[in-house]
């Protein structure tokens, strides 16, 4: 699973229309995650960083929610843009969490093992739990 990690606003419009997943490591306008749902129709995460998620106004909330799209906080630890434009989450971090889900445990512990041992945040541990790892 990739993450696109998008610094500036000039590179919202270059981006794939079929991205799904995208962390924007600016702090965004109203206008910029317009420009951005515009672009990628497909998209159904935006990641920001904590302090970034703080300045989201409440009418974007609503329009991302309205758009089914989720709006998580979080960072791309270690990641270097100038090697590579996209964030891989580890496939064992993935495997790691349909084990856990074949063996029957609840989503929260899940949830919480995978967010101490990976670098993910707790919302992209649920999006991944619902998207790679269904029950």
């Amino acid at each position: 699973m990739k993450i696109r990690v998008v610094s500036s606003r000039e590179e919202i419009f270059t981006l794939n229309p079929n991205e799904r997943i995208v962390h924007l490591a600016f702090r965004p306008s109203n206008k910029d995650i317009f420009g951005l749902v515009e672009t990628c129709p497909k998209v159904e995460v935006i990641q920001l960083p904590k302090s970034y998620m703080r300045t989201v106004s409440k009418s974007i909330e609503m329009f991302l929610q309205m758009q089914r799209i989720q709006l998580i906080e979080g960072d791309v630890w270690g990641h270097r843009k100038d090697i590579n434009e996209y964030y891989s989450i580890p496939t064992s971090v993935i495997e790691n969490i349909k084990e856990m889900k074949i063996e029957g445990k609840p989503t929260e512990e899940i949830k919480k093992k995978v967010v101490s041992e990976s670098k993910l945040n707790p919302g992209m541990v649920a999006y991944i739990l619902t998207k790679e790892a269904p029950a």
